[in-house]
């Protein structure tokens, strides 16, 4: 009889190990799996918008040059101040890039609004609208600049700094855990959601009447197959190609950020690599399930 006892507990035990041990195993592949996803860009993190967990991270901490990821920051502090947005706002020489020669469709002179001027920042990267947005900050330029570096702390950015509005300058950097909390700072603009999500728009030069189209930086907005909601795209030499976005891939609200990929297309290749990562992992989930269900 006591043999036959021992034996029972011991089965009894052996029972609940398994028991024990299933959710365990289901937990571990609740997401996916990080070694299975190869990025060409220099730092990386790809978040669930909602629970804020990270599905993936690469070189999260480095602190890099962001470009024009910048005027994601510039929107927010001039969003934040209340400012007349049908004022008009004159492009001056102040306003050109010295420093790199970049190309411009607003010739010295032209008149916008602010919010035809930040849309246009935003949207299209258009660097003398972003300038001009920080030129006519009450304060100016300085009182912008202070303005950007006391709301990048008050968010929790520890690694991020700003010396201009637009980021043709190296002093602008960031790191891509810093970038995934101003994307979620700055999704709470529903007017910075309108404009960096729109593929194309068009503003009228006030006094000359004509009209200029401009198109979003960031192709993927205007392809059906992605569901981008907010997006800004990055690049000076010393930065490479930066993109930082909000979309929807496999029913997941993502926030992803791409720093430094060397090559004109390498972020859309990274996006594309992380659409492919999180769907080839649902597809397999899915399957599990159904076998699970049998």
């Amino acid at each position: 009889m006591r043999l036959f006892i021992v034996t029972l507990l011991l089965i009894l035990n052996s029972g609940h190990a398994l028991s024990t041990e299933a959710p365990f195993q289901q937990a571990s592949i609740s997401k996916p799996n990080p070694d299975k996803l190869w990025l060409r860009s220099h730092a990386a993190v790809v978040m669930d918008q909602h629970t804020g967990q990270i599905l993936y991270q690469k070189n999260a901490k480095a602190v890099l040059p962001i470009a024009s990821i910048t005027k994601l920051m510039t929107a927010m502090v001039l969003i934040d101040a209340e400012l007349d947005m049908q004022k008009i706002i004159k492009i001056t020489r102040k306003d050109k890039d010295t420093l790199r020669y970049s190309r411009s469709r607003l010739p010295v002179g032209s008149r916008l609004n602010r919010k035809d001027l930040l849309k246009i920042a935003l949207m299209a990267s258009e660097n003398r609208a972003a300038s001009a947005l920080a030129r006519s900050y009450p304060g100016g330029k300085s009182a912008f600049i202070d303005a950007m570096n006391a709301k990048s702390s008050t968010l929790g950015m520890q690694q991020t700094h700003f010396s201009d509005s637009t980021g043709l300058i190296t002093e602008n950097h960031s790191t891509a855990k810093d970038l995934a909390i101003l994307l979620k700072a700055a999704w709470q603009y529903p007017l910075i959601r309108d404009i960096s999500g729109t593929g194309k728009d068009a503003v009228t030069l006030q006094r000359r009447s004509n009209t200029l189209e401009f198109f979003n930086t960031n192709r993927l907005v205007r392809r059906s197959n992605w569901q981008v909601g907010m997006s800004k795209t990055g690049y000076i030499k010393e930065s490479g190609r930066c993109l930082v976005m909000q979309t929807n891939i496999s029913g997941r609200d993502l926030f992803i950020v791409l720093l430094n990929a060397q090559g004109k297309l390498s972020s859309y290749g990274d996006s594309g690599r992380i659409r492919q990562w999180l769907e080839k992992f649902d597809s397999n989930q899915q399957a599990r399930n159904s076998t699970h269900n049998i």
